[in-house]
């Protein structure tokens, strides 16, 4: 039976595996814990929805990816304002979430508010067919979040150039919003808890790739980090026989 060999590597052949096995493993990790955080921020949206409502003005200014308070606030719809967040596809189905723009009560800035989501195919000359706002003095009660990620920006602010309402758009970017409204805005959005005949869809979740999606990833990082010092081993763990073949063909 042949005996294999350590062949002693070169320094730089050293270096070179520790750095790609280091930089993998250390991606592999990076994404575990994203993947931990992900699960933190599913957790802590889905505890929103059951938590005791507290009152709005404790919490306006406070918005961020960790925390999502369950609120209640007072006030009214601006009925000549709104918008279709535009190409958000539930089950398979085309539809829009009808953001509503509301007053809060003692609070110059408005609020946006997640009605929630209703289908339209887009068909030429129609249009979704939204329930009515609420006429007068309005208390709502929701989960009070940062503005969702993504959309795309294309040919410049698009709520500019329309003149209809509600206006669409396919982002809700805080900036264009107060100056298309004419007014300061508040740093984060109303998702509306539930309500049966609303006919809206609200079934919140953020918009963030999955814990399971980082897992993946992670494991290819340390998959590919097993494979550099796999080929390391090879390649410097030889057979005297072929070693002396290859020298005799030289």
């Amino acid at each position: 039976m042949t005996m294999r060999r350590w062949r002693r590597p070169g320094m730089f052949a050293i270096g070179l595996t520790l750095l790609g096995a280091s930089a993998f493993g250390a991606l592999g990790f990076w994404q575990l814990d994203r993947a931990a955080q992900k699960q933190r921020l599913l957790a802590a949206y889905a505890d929103a929805a059951h938590a005791p409502a507290e009152d709005f003005a404790s919490v306006r200014d406070r918005v961020d990816m960790q925390h999502y308070p369950h609120v209640h606030i007072a006030g009214k719809f601006d009925p000549a304002h709104g918008y279709l967040l535009d190409e958000q596809v539930r089950e398979g189905r085309l539809g829009v979430h009808a953001i509503g723009v509301y007053l809060p009560d003692g609070e110059d800035r408005a609020l946006l508010v997640d009605r929630g989501w209703i289908a339209w195919d887009h068909a030429p000359g129609s249009a979704p067919a939204l329930p009515p706002l609420p006429a007068g003095a309005t208390v709502l009660q929701g989960i009070y979040a940062p503005y969702p990620g993504g959309g795309l920006r294309l040919g410049g602010n698009a709520l500019a150039a329309q003149a209809a309402w509600p206006k669409l758009t396919l982002r809700l970017d805080a900036a264009e919003l107060a100056a298309d409204l004419g007014r300061p805005m508040l740093p984060g959005l109303l998702l509306l808890d539930a309500q049966a005949g609303s006919g809206f869809v609200r079934e919140w979740t953020p918009s963030v790739m999955p814990p399971e999606r980082h897992r993946a990833y992670a494991l290819q990082w340390f998959a590919l980090a097993l494979a550099v010092l796999v080929t390391f081993v090879v390649l410097h763990w030889r057979n005297p026989a072929m070693a002396q073949s290859g020298k005799m063909n030289k």
